[in-house]
């Protein structure tokens, strides 16, 4: 695609996901469709995370000022970008108020209420919030944003160090469960300190990779340590009756996740999203021809198609069939059934999937199991095919002239000092991500020489 940002807002406009013509910059409006596609995206996460033990709740938008500004190192981070609320109806407010940036400030004071002892612990719950941020660069829907609306935040507590990291190695799981049942490919990398989330022991973030060769932060893990359990008293009795600081971990997702689905899976024409999460898994288009009417046929391949709980569109309106399978190409329905009056004499069904185009029979006798079947293949040609793009830009470098390709990811070799980072940054334009998690493998810096980790180097959003 020639123009990314062309490409992808036209297709959140025509496609019907949100609307970005909402008169806030960095604000816009989901749209029915859009929020079928969000809501079964957010139920598998939620499924990850209560099958892992996760309870979800929901805190307030504001926060106090004296709350927000209790831990220095975080509000650092955030001072820039949040928004005061200052007044309510005529008067000042004695105290100011945050909209939220995210909600460790607002969380932690009441964990301090309900921790007692080692009996309550851990605590895991998550939320699915907005959070503000006065995003100052150039705004792109769902990428960058001033109101992040599809932000779930994790927060756990534990009492030793060993259960924290733990949790961090499981929250990481989490996620690759989830970015693989999305068919989202992805680099796990551990955030140099100058990219660490503000308050955090370390960040591990997951990236993925847009057509136009950037990465794009999708999800992140981080470990608070003892931070933010020491600024607001979150302490337990262990078995001993001896008072604990507390230790604690967080991550995080945001409608990027939404984002990266519609241009991982995407091509010319628009998005085609994974049949686990498309609003409509099927559309059956009747093709009337004189002496043969399909919509009987039609209607009966539909309730068969939903007894067997597939989501699926009949298009009876008086459009031509070439404008109805442009139509709901353009809304990323994985398959498209024809029934026309070959299909209606010979009793079968023509099924096109969205990704290959290929036109396959399906004999009626066989519906039921060929459908769902149909559908899973074409889950995991997506799946598979983004894997394929995301190597294809990996090159493994051992010198400068090797990472000045367009759209290059870099795995280099990398001695974790900052001046070395930096020179990379400003000589080829290519931002740090970090070390990456899985791979132990060692070598020597390609800055300075010294024994130095494996990494990633990329241009980034």
């Amino acid at each position: 695609m020639k123009d990314f940002t062309e490409w992808f807002e036209n297709v959140l406009d025509q496609a019907g996901l949100v609307d970005t013509r909402y008169p806030v910059k960095g604000m816009y409006v989901w749209l029915p469709y859009g929020m079928q596609l969000r809501g079964r995206v957010l139920g598998i996460l939620r499924r990850l995370l209560e099958e892992t033990g996760h309870q979800e709740v929901l805190f307030p938008l504001l926060i106090p000022e004296d709350q927000f500004a209790k831990e220095a190192e975080h509000i650092r981070g955030f001072e820039d970008q949040v928004y005061w609320v200052t007044r309510g109806g005529g008067s000042d407010l004695d105290v100011r108020l945050v909209l939220r940036p995210t909600s460790e400030t607002a969380m932690y004071p009441m964990f301090s209420l309900w921790i007692r002892s080692h009996a309550d612990l851990p605590l895991k719950v998550y939320q699915v919030v907005s959070v503000f941020r006065c995003e100052t660069k150039m705004t792109k829907p769902l990428i960058r944003v001033r109101e992040v609306t599809t932000f779930k935040e994790a927060h756990t507590v534990h009492a030793t160090a060993e259960d924290a990291e733990r949790q961090v190695r499981e929250a990481v799981e989490i996620y690759k469960r989830f970015f693989d049942e999305l068919g989202i490919p992805y680099l796990i990398t551990r955030r140099p300190p100058w990219d660490t989330f503000a308050g955090a022991e370390y960040s591990i973030a997951f990236d993925t990779v847009s057509p136009e060769g950037k990465t794009l932060q999708i999800g992140t893990v981080h470990n608070l340590g003892q931070k933010f359990s020491q600024v607001f008293r979150i302490r337990y009795l262990d078995r001993d009756g001896n008072h604990r600081l507390a230790y604690q971990t967080c991550y995080g997702i945001s409608e990027r996740v939404i984002a990266s689905l519609i241009f991982t899976h995407g091509d010319e024409l628009g998005p085609c999203f994974p049949p686990k999460v498309a609003p409509i898994q099927v559309v059956i288009v009747p093709i009337p021809f004189e002496g043969f009417d399909p919509l009987p046929l039609a209607r009966e391949v539909k309730e068969r198609l939903e007894r067997v709980q597939l989501r699926v569109q009949l298009d009876g309106g008086e459009e031509r069939p070439g404008e109805k399978y442009y139509k709901w190409e353009r809304r990323g329905v994985p398959l498209r059934i024809e029934i026309g009056p070959e299909e209606v004499r010979q009793r079968k069904v023509t099924a096109v999937p969205r990704d290959t185009r290929e036109r396959l029979e399906v004999p009626l006798a066989d519906l039921e199991a060929r459908i769902p079947e149909l559908l899973g293949e074409l889950g995991e040609r997506l799946r598979r095919r983004a894997w394929e793009r995301l190597k294809e830009r990996i090159v493994e470098a051992s010198s400068f002239e090797e990472l000045k390709g367009e759209g290059v990811i870099g795995r280099i070799f990398w001695c974790g000092r900052e001046e070395c980072a930096r020179q990379v940054e400003e000589q080829l334009g290519l931002s740090m991500l970090g070390m990456e998690v899985e791979d132990p493998s060692v070598g020597k810096c390609l800055v300075c020489g010294r024994e130095g980790k494996r990494a990633v180097v990329a241009r980034t959003y």
